[in-house]
């Protein structure tokens, strides 16, 4: 799977990285089934370690229905990142249509126990053309 990260925003000087692919493998078009894996890439320009704590994400599917998703951590983790470090993970999105969108923001905390919300950037999910039943051009 090639990948390159193709949304980024910043934040406070935390920059986040998206790479989204769509899982051909994994998804059943046939049944009203299709999946995208992301990885995301945290880097922390600032000039104070941040602690992850929480994760907040808005998925919007193709018939517009929104899923709030809020969870402690991401893949289990509450890193602490430096100045200087990132963070990468890869996790993945289900939903029953071939287009659909995501993003949301991190909760960090700072060295002073102050909160840092960091947004993370929208991202569109799209089936290939020919997954989605239709014939190629």
């Amino acid at each position: 799977m090639k990948e390159f990260f193709q949304h980024a925003a910043t934040t406070h000087g935390v920059t986040v990285r998206v790479a989204v692919n769509y899982l051909p493998e994994q998804s059943h078009p046939e049944a009203g089934k299709w999946f995208w894996v992301y990885h995301i890439r945290i880097e922390n320009a600032s000039h104070e370690p941040l602690t992850f704590r929480t994760r907040h994400w808005r998925i919007t599917d193709g018939r517009g229905m929104v899923n709030h998703v809020d969870g402690e951590g991401v893949v289990g983790e509450q890193p602490t990142l430096l100045p200087g470090q990132s963070h990468d993970y890869v996790s993945g999105c289900p939903l029953t249509t071939p287009r659909g969108s995501m993003e949301g923001f991190y909760t960090f905390v700072r060295s002073d126990g102050s909160p840092a919300e960091i947004r993370i950037p929208f991202f569109p999910l799209a089936a290939p053309e020919i997954a989605v039943g239709r014939t190629p051009r």
